[in-house]
């Protein structure tokens, strides 16, 4: 075992989760790097006084600049707004540091080519954060899909849809303030992320982007509430994403459908250790959706628990995500999502911001 010493800049909601996926990673998946938390990072020194005390870091860092160049800090984790991204990406790759960054990947698309360059100028390991498709639910649907258990892919659906929003008395805060804050930076870009991962790459989409609530107690929202993509994927195929943070009765909508010429897949993460399998095959009387359970047979189940449909959960995700940003610095290899990865996911966001101006098709690679 080798130690790694770890620097997260931000300690709140995903700054707290990194914490506790580092300081568990090496147990769950008997890693050969073991990480150390070295340092923390946040709005202020008080901040961050506070959230290493919480955490278990052995040091606080006045502020990012501080903690990127500290030589007992190994690898920067990201967990900071969006705004920053590039600036503490750029500094730790200009000294060689691996860098995990939360998604999305930049406020800008613009901010995200400049991180990719970055990156791959250092050639060390980076990691962008897109934790949901690594339940083992979803890598197992991704094993599905290759082996070509429902047949040719013929249609995809997938969405991300909460209701942290949907009461239009809610204060604005500081979601309803810029782009980046809004459904297309914060939700959006993962279930684009899970059409990317299952379906492979887009190549058009034709949006709409909408705000619900314009107006809020404290002010005018001047960033979106919801949006529907239609898209073509490379393949051919094609598909429906939506993301909205005023679905009423939804929390954690994060769900996709599959269709294929011999079955069809459904999985919804508020059900996040279940599978449903449809084949079209036996007599059509007992034709029907089956109900997969995860358990150690599926991916990445094992380490956490023995017992099938016992459970992984929201944490367990991160974790996931730690193991393979160390094994990707400990063996030198890329890893998925890449920078790169988070620019696609960009790139059609871009785009779809873009449709949903000029009411028409857009390329992907137009923007």
């Amino acid at each position: 075992m080798t130690r790694i010493g770890i620097g997260i800049v931000g300690g709140g909601y995903m700054g707290k989760a990194h914490a506790v996926a580092m300081s568990a990673v090496g147990a769950v998946f008997d890693t050969a790097l073991r990480p150390r938390l070295e340092m923390v990072a946040a709005s202020s020194l008080e901040s961050a006084t506070r959230y290493r005390d919480q955490f278990g870091f052995a040091r606080a860092a006045r502020d990012w600049q501080e903690l990127v160049a500290d030589p007992k800090v190994e690898a920067v984790i990201i967990a900071a707004p969006q705004d920053s991204h590039r600036a503490i990406a750029e500094a730790a790759f200009a000294l060689g540091k691996p860098v995990f960054c939360e998604k999305p990947l930049a406020d800008t698309v613009e901010n995200a080519r400049a991180m990719v360059a970055a990156a791959e100028a250092a050639g060390v390991a980076n990691m962008v954060g897109f934790n949901y498709i690594r339940t083992p639910a979803s890598q197992f649907v991704r094993q599905l899909l290759a082996e070509g258990a429902i047949g040719r892919v013929t249609w995809f659906r997938g969405e991300h849809t909460e209701d942290f929003y949907a009461d239009p008395t809610a204060p604005r805060g500081w979601r309803g303030v810029g782009q980046a804050n809004g459904n297309m930076g914060d939700l959006a870009p993962h279930p684009i992320n899970a059409a990317l991962a299952l379906m492979g790459p887009i190549v058009s989409v034709m949006a709409e982007v909408e705000t619900v609530h314009a107006e809020r107690p404290g002010g005018p929202v001047t960033n979106d509430d919801h949006a529907q993509i239609m898209c073509r994927f490379a393949s051919g195929v094609m598909g429906h994403i939506y993301s909205s943070r005023t679905a009423t009765g939804r929390k954690m909508g994060y769900a996709y459908e599959i269709h294929g010429t011999q079955g069809a897949i459904r999985f919804d993460q508020e059900d996040q250790n279940a599978v449903w399998l449809y084949r079209a095959e036996g007599p059509e009387a007992t034709r029907g959706f089956t109900k997969i359970l995860t358990g150690p047979a599926h991916p990445d189940y094992a380490p956490f628990c023995q017992g099938p449909g016992h459970g992984t959960g929201y944490q367990d995700q991160i974790i996931i995500e730690a193991r393979d940003f160390l094994r990707a610095i400990e063996t030198g290899s890329a890893v998925w999502p890449s920078f790169r990865d988070g620019l696609a996911v960009a790139e059609v966001v871009e785009a779809a911001l873009a449709s949903s101006k000029t009411r028409q098709w857009v390329p992907v690679t137009q923007v």
